[in-house]
This record gives C-alpha cells, structure tokens and sequence, in this order.
C-alpha cells in the first residue's frame, strides 16, 4: 500500500505549523512540591519513562505518584498524554476531566475532551467545548467544527468552517479535500467532483486517498470511464493488491460505492488523521502521535492510521509498540503485507533480529508472489550476512519481475552483492551490468563494482570512471568520495588522493574506515605523524577485529612494512 504522510506534510508552510500544531501544557521539568516530599521515587521514575518514550511505564508512575498528590496538574498532565500516546482515550477523557477540575485546560486535554464527544456522536457537545474556548490545536479546530456541524446537519456552517482552514495559508489541501469529502458523505456527488476536478484538484488528488475518494464519487456519478482514465493516469505501474482490484472493478463497470466517510465521526477521524499526517515533518512525533491515536480511536478499521501510528512509534524508537501496531492490520488486509515489512524492521531496529527474519519469511510463505516480499526478505538476510539464503530470496523475487523497468534495479544490485560477497564476482558482474541498465548512473552500484574493481585491480579504467560517475552523481555521499580517493591511491596517484580523502573524512567524521584510509593515503603523501594520528582515532570508531589488528599493526611498524609483509603473504 501506497501511503500519503509525506503528501500532507508537504501541504503545510513550515511558519504556518510552528504557530499551530504543538500541544501546549506538556508536564513540566520542575517536580511538584508535595510529590517530591510524599512520592518522589514514583516521580522521578515517571519522569524518567516520559523522557525515554516509554508511555506505559510512564503511565503507571505517574498513577502511582498522583496517590500522593491526587490534584497535581504536572502529574495528571503527565499520566494524560501518556495514555493518549498508547491510544487508551476512555482513560485518557477521565484524566481530562480530572485536570479540568483544577480550573486549567490547554490542547491535550481539550483534544482527550473532543475526543470522547465524537465518539458519542455528541456533536452539540463538541461544538460547545469549541465555543467555550477548548481548543485540540491550529486548523484542526475548524476541522472538527465543520465535521461536527455537517453531523447536526447544518451545511452552510459546516462548509464555512471548511472554507476557513482553506484560507489558512499552507492549509488549502486540507480544507478542500474535508470539504469534498463532507460534500460527497452528504449526498452532494457533484460538488464533490466539482472541487476534486477544479483548480484545487492539485493540491488533493495526487495523493492515494484524495484519488480513491474521487474515482468513488465519479464511479456513483455512473462515470466509471473518467474513473479508469484517472486511474491509469496516477497510478501507472502500480502493484498494489486492493488498487489493482479497484482498477479492475472500475474496468468491469462495477458501481464503486463512496466509503471514504460515512458521516460526521468517520469525517473527524480523517480530518485527524491527515492532520497529524501534515504536520509530521515540522512538529515533534510525540505531538503527532496523538492526534494520530485519536483518529484511530475514532477509527480503529482504517489501515492508513494504523500504518501512521506504527511509523511514528518507529520513528520515536518504541520498537516494540511499533511492531505492535503494525500487528493490528489483519492478513487479509491488502495492506497487511507492508505492515508485516514494517514490523519485521521494528523487531529488527529493536534487536530481535531473528524474531525479524522469522516475520518474513513466514510471509514470504503467505505472499510469496509479492516483490516487495522477496526484496524485504532478501534485504534482511544480506544485513545478518547470510548471503546464500538472501540470493535465493532476491532470486525469487526477480522470477516475477515480467517487465524489468527502473523500480527493479535493487533487486539486481543486492543480488550482485550477495554474489560478490560469496566470492562468486563474475557471477555479480552481468547483475550489476543490469542494474545500471535499469538505473543508468546510479550511484551505489556504480560505487559498489567500481570499488570493487579497484580492490582486486582488474578492469580499473573503467572502475575509475564508474567511481568519479558515482561521485558526480552523489557529490555530499562521503563513502563513495572515500572510493574515489581510494581508487586514487589504488593507482599510485598518491596526491591526487589526498584531497578527496579529506573531504570524505569531513563527511564521515567518525567512520573506522573512511578515517584508516585517510591515515594510509597521509602516510603515502609523506605525513607520516598526522597518520598515526588518523589511525588512533580510527581504533577509537570500533573497527572490525581484522580491520583493528592490521591498524595496530601500522603503529606499530608503519605502513611500508605492512604493506611488504602482505605482498610476501605473511
């Protein structure tokens, strides 16, 4: 499944979400006096998960601090947003309502308000929190409004509220696409249309459910023909299994029912959803996350939440709720694939390594005429080193490649790979040869065989080329001038050298061997001390064991020496 986050955040002006999107009122550093001298354990050790994302141990602390000092606003403000970070918003309305006893509110609690009013479907009641100055943050607060307005039926406010965020600069997508939307769930098909197909159209419907949305509402219109033609137009070589689906009942003349939104409360979720999706890039995720839960609470079937609460957890580095989000999408989603690909990474960033490799394969039992599937798979066991099992992955997966075309080209590359690593290299070379033809000048397999080339000092005129194409190609890409500089010096053209070395050093300040390279090519160049300086400091970066012993090697007896016992095979 093809998803939309980066879309939406690309809609909102960086000045427009600074003054917008953040939450106000997060608990404060300073600890509360009678916590402090009642319970002071249990809030140290709150604030502590707090601040390393851990949301459930957080809200445990922070419930057991709050025994000492029930009415502590710092505290319930810290036992509600980790509750709504976990999604747990029945706590979470409590928690509010506590803190609003207190006489004080800000944008959580006011999001935790209006959340378990929609839920209800107590749309007055949502309108009257807003009216009374409750605020969830920015454009969201029109959002809901014109949603709960639509939801009382009450059109005309509803579609002012709409036209507001539309004149929020950074915003209009935004607006337009609620605005359809609240027109389509109406019964309004035309106006839909008339939006989705207008001079907005631009800014909605080059994204995957701005596009759904309006190969709906024409199919309703009995226009399946324009449908089809703004299928193929934006979805050219797509493999998804459900659009491919879509495409199919659209060719067959199949009416397509409009399920986008339904009513007022499916209509706040998404207003949610895309808003926490656009401001993404700008606001921090633990802010994102909430209005992301929040949509999902309202709707917990919709994949793209799912998927968007899972990559935020994963982007905050909460591993395990990452992997547990993205098991909420049932296998016979058609998203369910992409959300066992993200889960195998949040195993695999969360040290499980093999809990990792075990989600795909058994996938690739499942889905095993997917691409992505054998690609993931393959990418997976290629970073664990086990190259043979990898090769056979990648080697399934370009069994149903029918058209090979430019997407392609990282299956041909890691295969390459895994062959050059099996010391199988001119068994790799015709699948590097094909990368580049599916990818010409690309620069990771340019750098990659030219390197390679280089290292084992065959075929270097043109390794030297590939190299300086790589370099050209991704000039700020500091491993890949490492190369160039290495070839260099492969060549004996020892000062060409140097100049490349150091600008690949500034870019990978800390890198073992980027850092060991530089120490030899000073040491070729007659800066014999400023080597042995580079090669310090390149012990210090955690080298490989080989790599360390030949560097302690070279302090020991310089590189001339261990460069003649290497030649004699010592």
């Amino acid at each position: 499944m093809t998803l939309d986050f980066r879309f939406w955040r690309q809609l909102c002006l960086t000045a427009a979400l600074l003054g917008s999107c953040a939450l106000p009122g997060a608990a404060q550093e300073a600890a509360p006096p009678q916590a402090q001298i009642d319970n002071a354990g249990s809030y140290l050790a709150a604030r502590l998960a707090e601040k390393k994302g851990d949301f459930s141990a957080a809200a445990e602390w922070f419930a057991q601090a709050l025994a000492s000092a029930p009415k502590d606003p710092n505290l319930l403000q810290g036992l509600l947003l980790a509750q709504m970070s976990l999604g747990d918003f029945d706590a979470a309305a409590t928690t509010a309502g506590r803190y609003l006893e207190n006489g004080l509110t800000n944008n959580s609690v006011a999001l935790a308000q209006i959340t378990a009013r929609v839920l209800a479907e107590d749309f007055a009641g949502v309108l009257d929190l807003l009216a009374q100055g409750q605020s969830a943050g920015g454009a969201a607060d029109d959002l809901i409004a014109g949603w709960a307005e639509q939801g009382q039926g009450k059109m005309s406010q509803a579609l002012a509220h709409f036209d507001k965020v539309i004149a929020a600069p950074g915003f209009e997508g935004l607006g337009y696409y609620q605005k359809a939307l609240a027109l389509a769930s109406a019964g309004d098909l035309e106006g839909a249309d008339a939006i989705l197909s207008g001079p907005a159209a631009a800014s909605i419907t080059n994204f995957r459910r701005g596009l759904v949305a309006h190969m709906q509402i024409l199919s309703q219109l009995e226009r399946n023909a324009d449908a089809l033609a703004l299928f193929d137009k934006s979805f050219r070589g797509e493999q998804d299994p459900d659009l491919m689906n879509l495409r199919r009942r659209l060719a067959a003349g199949e009416p397509i029912d409009f399920d986008q939104v339904s009513g007022a409360k499916q209509g706040i979720a998404e207003a949610l959803f895309t808003y926490a999706a656009a401001i993404g890039e700008q606001a921090e995720p633990g802010v994102t996350l909430l209005y992301a839960r929040a949509a999902l609470y309202l709707r917990p079937e919709q994949t793209e939440t799912k998927l968007l609460v899972a990559e935020l957890l994963n982007d905050m580095g909460q591993y395990v709720l990452a992997a547990q989000a993205y098991a909420l999408i049932a296998p016979q989603d058609p998203a369910f694939y992409s959300a066992e690909i993200g889960r195998a990474n949040a195993l695999n960033a969360g040290g499980d390594k093999e809990g990792a490799i075990a989600v795909l394969q058994s996938l690739s039992q499942s889905h095993g005429q997917v691409i992505q599937v054998r690609q993931a798979l393959g990418d997976m066991l290629r970073r664990s080193e086990r190259y043979d099992e990898a090769l056979a992955a990648y080697d399934a997966g370009i069994a149903l490649v029918q058209e090979p075309a430019s997407w392609a080209w990282p299956l041909y590359f890691n295969r390459g790979v895994c062959l050059e690593r099996l010391n199988r290299f001119d068994e790799a070379i015709p699948s590097f040869r094909k990368a580049l033809e599916l990818q010409p000048n690309q620069p990771q397999v340019l750098n990659y065989l030219g390197y390679t080339w280089i290292d084992r000092g065959e075929n270097l005129d043109e390794a030297v080329r590939m190299i300086e194409a790589a370099v050209a190609a991704a000039p700020d890409q500091g491993y890949i001038i490492d190369s160039l500089a290495w070839a260099y010096y492969r060549l004996g053209r020892d000062t060409d050298a140097l100049a490349p070395m150091e600008r690949a050093s500034l870019l990978e300040p800390v890198d073992p061997v980027v850092t060991d390279h530089l120490g030899d090519i000073y040491w070729v160049n007659g800066r014999q001390l400023e080597a042995q300086f580079q090669w310090r400091r390149a012990l210090s970066f955690e080298p490989t064991e080989k790599d360390a012993a030949r560097i302690r090697a070279k302090l020991e007896k310089g590189l001339d020496a261990v460069l003649e016992q290497e030649k004699a095979g010592e």
